[in-house]
């Protein structure tokens, strides 16, 4: 898979314009501040993702516009495809082949991308949350199925925790509470078996990353750590009973804290380096080389599952990596089609483009 096309009017600082990368490496080079994030993360936003630096849909587009418009051409095994998206009013309207969606959702797994940003590299120190929505987020590209069960599962949980904060001033309402736990529990499930399912692959192939990194003087491991009694092989209706037994258990708890403290929207990725957790014991050295073994992984996975390469955003990681992790990220990906980041030229590419105030320069081969 690689783009063939991409153009945006009206899309952050941008000036309006046409880019047409190769199917290699392509280096996106500038000042801070001059656009070359934008660039990437316009061509993540076709995958279907939110924004992965954050940021609300009105804050995609030009100051003092209404709305943004921004296009890809890509190429597949299968064929040519093109997706067009609107933006305005707080939500993306997209086109599939010409062929206009009602929602974002809809277009997701149609292009496959792998983002890696500096926020990444902190993917191990930060919270739970950033290792959930870096598991998510893999799956909802190879299975577009599961962010559907994802928002699924959000409304239960919500309409859960409303209940929940009415309670204590309409206790008649606790018998309906069962109703909501029993959901819960049997989406809960779902969501749990895909995970399993998911880290087992990337636990292989992150493991085999890793080893080349370290030279095979450490070890990495993954872990799914939850509050409930839930393990890989056990069926959705082992899993969804024993998610239950858990809400029970807590149910005085979330009566009296008005939300619900356990469930699989809780859940970890425990990253271990030699059996201790990186988290707490690594090196920065050691959790880099884990997040990077990761991404790696994540993009082989999507690969595999997909049959299509998907394409590779490095947004201003090299210079966060010594040169023997830049060497063996750019080799793994070779093959690939690649976009670049960076403040200085200093890496070989088939195409260079240079961001200046928000204008495209290509400057062909470096």
């Amino acid at each position: 898979m690689f783009v063939k096309t991409f153009s945006f009017e009206n899309y952050r600082n941008l000036v309006p314009d046409t880019v047409a990368p190769c199917e290699g490496i392509n280096v996106i080079c500038g000042k801070n501040a001059q656009g070359k994030t934008n660039l990437l993360e316009c061509i993540w936003l076709f995958t279907g993702g939110r924004s992965f630096r954050g940021s609300k849909e009105n804050e995609l587009i030009t100051f003092g516009k209404r709305q943004a418009k921004i296009s890809l051409g890509f190429v597949t095994k299968i064929r040519e495809q093109n997706i067009d998206i609107t933006i305005q009013g707080g939500k993306r309207r997209p086109v599939l082949n010409d062929v206009p969606k009602s929602t974002i959702s809809q277009i997701i797994g149609s292009f496959c991308a792998v983002v890696f940003s500096p926020d990444h590299l902190r993917l191990i120190k930060n919270g739970p949350e950033q290792r959930r929505n870096f598991i998510d987020g893999a799956l909802c590209q190879i299975k577009p199925a599961y962010a559907v069960l994802l928002s699924r599962y959000k409304k239960i949980l919500n309409e859960r925790n409303a209940l929940l904060k009415d309670i204590p001033k309409h206790r008649e309402l606790e018998d309906t509470l069962e109703i909501w736990s029993e959901r819960l529990a049997a989406e809960g499930a779902l969501i749990a078996e895909e995970r399993f399912s998911y880290l087992d692959k990337l636990t292989k192939t992150a493991t085999s990353f890793y080893d080349g990194i370290s030279s095979g003087q450490e070890k990495l491991t993954l872990q799914y750590k939850t509050a409930c009694r839930i393990i890989s092989g056990m069926n959705r209706k082992e899993m969804a009973s024993e998610i239950l037994k858990t809400l029970h258990s807590r149910q005085k708890d979330d009566i009296f804290c008005g939300y619900t403290a356990v469930g699989i929207h809780r859940d970890d990725l425990v990253v271990k380096i030699n059996d201790k957790d990186a988290r707490a014991f690594g090196s920065q050295g050691q959790q880099r080389s884990a997040v990077l073994s990761l991404k790696l992984a994540e993009a082989a996975v999507l690969g595999s599952e997909k049959g299509e390469t998907p394409v590779i955003l490095l947004d201003d990681v090299l210079s966060e990596l010594d040169s023997t992790r830049q060497d063996y990220l750019l080799r793994k990906l070779d093959g690939m089609q690649v976009f670049i980041t960076c403040c200085e030229l200093s890496i070989d590419a088939a195409n260079t483009f240079i961001v200046e105030n928000g204008k495209i320069k290509t400057v062909g081969k470096t």
